[in-house]
């Protein structure tokens, strides 16, 4: 899936890209112009995959609005974040259309109306970026098994304590922010 490891900056406008890890930090991309830069552990990122939007029975997940939003506009831009108030609430009830209209804000759908657009001039938005190959699932959780019997052994506490083994962050685990979910709204 192409938008996996997309993120967002707090305090850096637009999208970027996870390229690699650092010992210190991430090289990322800007998703528009393609400029690599590097960044510090310290900054505030959070990874799209791990955001989700309230709808009045549950949270989904950021990408399945970007789908809908994608099958709704024919895979083609969508309205701007600077379109009126009715607008985009009514872009967002054709989006979703059970969003929880007390949690998710405007503020929420211009961001959403933005970030889609700026995939979409990127190259982001296709029939192709949603599809999830089955391969890439299964080697992904190979992958880690195997970092947490690697990692086990090395960083076994001392005797008095149990023995806990620790995961090996990914690039995009260690990419997200504190919380395992950053909610819209």
């Amino acid at each position: 899936m192409q938008l996996e490891k997309i993120i967002s900056i707090s305090g850096k406008p637009g999208l970027f890209k996870l390229v690699s890890q650092l010992r210190n930090g991430f090289i990322i991309e800007d998703v528009t112009n393609k400029k690599k830069v590097s960044i510090g552990n310290s900054s505030q990122v959070s990874l799209l995959d791990n955001i989700a939007m309230f709808t009045f029975d549950k949270e989904v997940p950021l990408f399945e609005v970007f789908e809908n939003i994608a099958k709704n506009y024919d895979y083609k831009e969508t309205i701007s974040h600077k379109s009126s108030e009715a607008e985009l609430k009514e872009f967002m009830s054709a989006s979703l259309p059970n969003y929880d209209t007390e949690r998710v804000y405007v503020s929420d759908i211009k961001k959403l109306a933005q970030w889609y657009n700026t995939l979409h001039k990127a190259g982001y938005i296709t029939p192709e970026s949603f599809v999830k190959a089955e391969s890439e699932t299964v080697e992904g959780e190979a992958a880690e098994e195997i970092n947490v019997e690697k990692e086990a052994p090395k960083k076994a506490p001392k005797a008095e304590k149990p023995a806990t083994p620790k995961v090996k962050a990914s690039t995009g685990a260690k990419a997200a922010t504190k919380s395992t979910h950053r909610k819209m709204g």
